[in-house]
């Protein structure tokens, strides 16, 4: 995520082409890459486990948002695989994360 968040802010590295080729406006381009590195910073970041959810949630829409894009357009399965790879990886990361990461229910 840190990486395709630079390249994203920066609009390098084939994101411009990717992006055109979906039908959307490369401005998004620059928002999606501040909010995947605002997102990566939430979860390394010590405590905050709402704040981290929150990341991780972002994180999967982008991803899964990615993927279904290129179906929607008609792009070749595997045009999608990225995309779907990073989801994968998004939802591994969620599940397997740290008890100390976790939101445990407050008894009352």
């Amino acid at each position: 995520m840190t990486a395709g968040g630079i390249q994203q802010l920066l609009q390098v590295g084939g994101y411009n082409a990717i992006v055109s080729s979906l039908g959307y406006p490369l401005y998004l381009l620059s928002i999606l890459g501040a909010w995947k590195l605002l997102g990566v910073a939430a979860i390394l970041i010590p405590k905050f486990p709402i704040l981290k959810e929150w990341a991780y949630a972002g994180f999967f829409f982008a991803m899964s948002g990615a993927f279904a894009s290129h179906l929607a357009v008609g792009q070749p399965f595997g045009e999608a695989v990225p995309s779907l790879i990073l989801v994968s990886a998004t939802v591994l990361s969620w599940y397997f994360r740290p008890e100390s990461r976790k939101i445990t229910p407050q008894k009352t």
